[in-house]
């Protein structure tokens, strides 16, 4: 008695998980939750949000810094409660695929043959000839592109069954989309790194991780160039780095000119290029001595400009400005007056002693990630796409029964009713104009 207990309250747990409702429910509640994730920026420090959530602040209710945390909203799509809703959503339309929607497909094929028209529900159109020949009728189906099946004195005809079909595709490719979500969300692993030019890196500024991920073997990295283009107004149009990847021995696997939207691919792991900056310039002083001066970043309403002050002598200093890479540098002295403009390698004079810019240092900013289910997402939603549209198709079935001397003749349509009722009606007319 227990055990069908048990077995009853499993059997309603799963009918209700796989109602269609349960599912609509779950699909929005994983839409409110992206909602969510958009508006609440995503794997930021904790000062950040300590600073934009305070807890005593009118403009954001009740939503603070602590609750952010406690709930796991700043890393909202890797929390296990977001997991487990993926999950529950996934079992729902696994099982509502298998226990409906193939099924429904399976018995709408046993509705081929009938005893009586009036045993179909929902009918669209039906009709009864007084002269009946059920040649004609095939070829008036024929006429109209659908696929006839006769059997003694019944005949069952359809269109349009990549609609019918399309419906259990759309529930596939749902679970494809989920299953590749989860394998990333486990598997996958999203680092952020600020490189110099002509360094090494390796991978360790990881900003998030899935409890299957691990990071790629023997793979290490070098920066050989980073440049900048321009637009003709100075803005910028695009930034590259020359990356190298090379193994443990020094041995070059491979190497690409990355840009914004052009990655380098190897082995499942991407490098996107999405940052940069100016770390520092080295200046050579006279003919022998050279110096590395730290850049200070500083913002002037939209623009940004990199600054620092080098010394002339104990009691004088001047401001060096850099705007961009393709602009000349500017020198300043502390009053605000502009002494000069020059560029690389250009030599300016200074108490009788000579110095020159021989290089900005840059830094390129690499976002490194690996997302093992990222070719099911793309399958999934190619899947999706295409069996949405199909599934706008309608599917139309007639049936026509010869009973004595009388031919009557039903159909039925899932969608696209008028179109369905000139079919029926041109079928009528061809059917009289050959049956006399």
């Amino acid at each position: 008695m227990k055990l069908l207990t048990i077995k009853n309250i499993t059997w309603n747990t799963v009918k209700k998980i796989a109602n269609l409702n349960f599912s609509i429910i779950m699909l929005l509640l994983i839409a409110l939750i992206s909602i969510i994730g958009t508006i609440i920026e995503q794997n930021q420090n904790l000062i950040y949000y300590q600073i934009n959530y305070p807890i005593r602040n009118i403009f954001t209710i009740h939503l603070n810094w602590q609750i952010i945390t406690f709930l796991g909203i700043d890393h909202i799509y890797s929390t296990w409660w977001f997991s487990s809703i993926l999950i529950l959503f996934f079992f729902s339309i696994s099982i509502c695929t298998f226990s409906r929607q193939l099924p429904s497909l399976k018995k709408a094929r046993n509705w081929k043959f009938l005893q009586k028209i009036s045993n179909i529900k929902n009918l669209l159109n039906i009709t009864s000839f007084y002269q009946k020949s059920l040649c004609n009728v095939i070829y008036s189906l024929n006429y109209q592109n659908y696929y006839v099946f006769h059997k003694n004195n019944s005949i069952y005809a359809y269109k349009g069954l990549l609609g019918r079909i399309a419906p259990i595709f759309v529930h596939v490719s749902i679970i494809l989309v989920l299953i590749g979500s989860i394998t990333g969300l486990m598997g996958g692993f999203m680092a952020q790194e600020m490189i110099p030019c002509n360094e090494i890196f390796h991978i360790n500024n990881i900003i998030k991780a899935g409890s299957k991920s691990h990071l790629p073997e023997n793979l290490i990295g070098k920066i050989q160039d980073f440049s900048i283009e321009y637009h003709q107004n100075n803005s910028i149009k695009q930034f590259f780095s020359s990356i190298e990847l090379i193994d443990n021995q020094g041995n070059n696997i491979t190497k690409k000119r990355i840009a914004v939207n052009s990655p380098l691919i190897f082995q499942g792991t991407t490098f996107y290029q999405t940052d940069w900056q100016i770390n520092s310039i080295r200046l050579k002083i006279g003919k022998s001595k050279t110096i590395q001066k730290k850049l200070n970043k500083v913002s002037l309403g939209n623009q940004n400009l990199w600054v620092c002050s080098f010394p002339v002598n104990s009691n004088e200093e001047i401001l060096i400005i850099i705007k961009d890479l393709k602009e000349q540098i500017l020198l300043y002295n502390f009053s605000g007056t502009l002494l000069t403009k020059i560029n690389l390698n250009e030599k300016y004079q200074i108490n009788n002693t000579y110095f020159s810019i021989q290089e900005i240092m840059t830094s390129t900013g690499l976002q490194i990630k690996t997302d093992p289910g990222i070719i099911i997402v793309y399958i999934g939603f190619f899947t999706l796409i295409v069996s949405t549209s199909i599934s706008y198709l309608s599917y139309s079935q007639i049936w026509a029964k010869s009973i004595k001397n009388n031919l009557e003749l039903a159909g039925s349509t899932n969608r696209a009713s008028l179109s369905f009722e000139e079919d029926f009606t041109t079928i009528q007319e061809i059917y009289t104009k050959y049956t006399r």
